[in-house]
């Protein structure tokens, strides 16, 4: 794009700001609709003490003070979430408060629940009609009805719209995702002059640092997974139902072994559980700052659940996931580096910001395998996020990859959360209990 060109589309974008005033304005409704509240409230309140109240009365009165926080939560919506899509981010990652539809909101998103909204302050309106039937004509109440009758419509019809819109997003963002990859580098902070590569690593290390340009339509297939997941090696994106939503695409995508999630893992089963990192962890601040986590302990104690849950959740907030186990993504390595193509296929994978590698430790690997691995660690360093399951600490894995552990737990364990888990494995005791029955 010409200089010309990128100048006046960066001042066509500049000009979003025009909108943060009106988002303070919305703030300054706000205020108004407290005011409001208030001023019904101490009414209520006196005629109730003077007994000028009647049930009726009280009744319509709950209603208007119920009306009135609704329209101040739709407020919210819009000054949070418009200001946040359209605007500029809001830093609130961390924060104890921070709403959990904040992570994924988006225009399509907002819409819906604005509609949604919309449709409760007129059930509450019509509520009211019905409530007060005696002082209500019948023309208002039919207009009432048919009025909220089409708040539904329209808002079912965009709940149904934004199941294909979020998937043509995702199927946009998967086309031009291989060809952006290469742009990432500045930003994600990849190999630099002052990155410190081993030796024997340093011609693939110099490939990984200057892609050759990947197409657009090239897929990121997943070898099948060994028990079985959610699309088969011979299926592909465009095979998916049209209708089904955004984050059920991600998720079929990842190709998980099955379906968990964080609220199903049984935090009573580990002996040693940090439940404070899981409760952080599933916040997915780690994803955003481009940090790894680590889950260590033996097996059956839960590593799987837990990553196959952040990972599940991580398509839910937006993100693009792919889910292997250590020897599937060293198979699929191996195979590209045969092909020739190894630095493509690594900048492929830089349009999921999350890859979770299972099983390290269960099989060991040659010295080409581990220096593969090594690759895919330090291009992904400071770039995008690992999440790894294994049975042994970092400090043993020179049993897993030899002399390519230690240049490859430094990158890893650099911004990583370690999680260890320590107990009985949950399957056999599963096995033990059902066997003594």
């Amino acid at each position: 794009m010409s200089q010309p060109s990128t100048t006046l589309g960066y001042a066509l974008f500049a000009t979003r700001w025009l909108q943060a005033p009106l988002y303070f304005g919305l703030v300054a409704a706000q205020g108004v609709y407290v005011y409001k509240f208030f001023n019904e409230l101490w009414n209520l309140v006196l005629r109730c003490v003077t007994g000028q109240a009647n049930e009726t009365y009280v009744m319509l009165a709950v209603l208007k003070l119920v009306d009135v926080v609704m329209i101040a939560n739709l407020l919210i919506m819009v000054i949070v979430g418009g200001y946040e899509t359209f605007v500029s981010r809001i830093g609130l990652q961390g924060h104890r408060d921070q709403p959990e539809w904040l992570s994924h909101v988006n225009s399509n998103v907002l819409k819906v629940k604005l509609a949604t909204a919309i449709v409760g302050i007129s059930s509450v309106h019509l509520l009211q009609m019905f409530v007060d039937v005696h002082h209500t004509s019948q023309h208002s109440l039919l207009w009432g009805t048919v009025i909220h009758m089409a708040f539904i419509a329209s808002a079912a019809i965009l709940a149904y719209m934004s199941g294909p819109m979020a998937e043509h997003g995702d199927r946009s963002h998967r086309g031009h995702g291989h060809a952006s990859a290469h742009g990432q580098d500045g930003a994600g902070g990849g190999y630099s002059a002052s990155t410190s590569v081993p030796a024997e690593f340093s011609t693939s290390a110099a490939a990984v640092r200057a892609p050759a340009p990947v197409p657009s339509t090239v897929p990121v297939p997943i070898p099948a997974q060994a028990t079985g997941s959610y699309l088969s090696s011979s299926e592909s994106y465009d095979s998916y139902d049209p209708y089904e939503t955004g984050a059920e695409t991600r998720i079929r995508a990842a190709r998980f072994p099955s379906r968990k999630q964080l609220e199903e893992f049984d935090e009573d089963h580990p002996r040693d559980f940090d439940r404070e990192v899981l409760a952080r962890l599933g916040k997915l601040d780690f994803v955003a700052s481009r940090r790894n986590v680590v889950f260590v302990g033996p097996p059956g104690t839960g590593k799987t659940h837990l990553a196959v849950g952040l990972g599940v959740r991580a398509c839910q907030a937006g993100h693009q996931v792919l889910f292997a186990t250590a020897a599937q993504w060293a198979a699929r390595l191996t195979e590209a580096r045969a092909a020739g193509r190894l630095a493509e296929e690594l900048a492929a994978l830089d349009a999921h910001p999350l890859l979770i590698v299972d099983e390290v430790g269960y099989t060991p690997f040659d010295a080409d395998t581990a220096h593969l691995f090594f690759q895919l660690v330090a291009h992904r360093y400071e770039r995008s996020s690992l999440i790894v399951t294994g049975d042994r600490p970092l400090g043993r894995w020179d049993e897993i990859f030899g002399g390519a552990a230690p240049a490859m737990v430094d990158r890893l364990a650099h911004h990583a959360e370690i999680v260890r888990l320590e107990g009985d494995s949950y399957r056999m005791r599963r096995a033990t209990s059902a066997w003594a029955e």
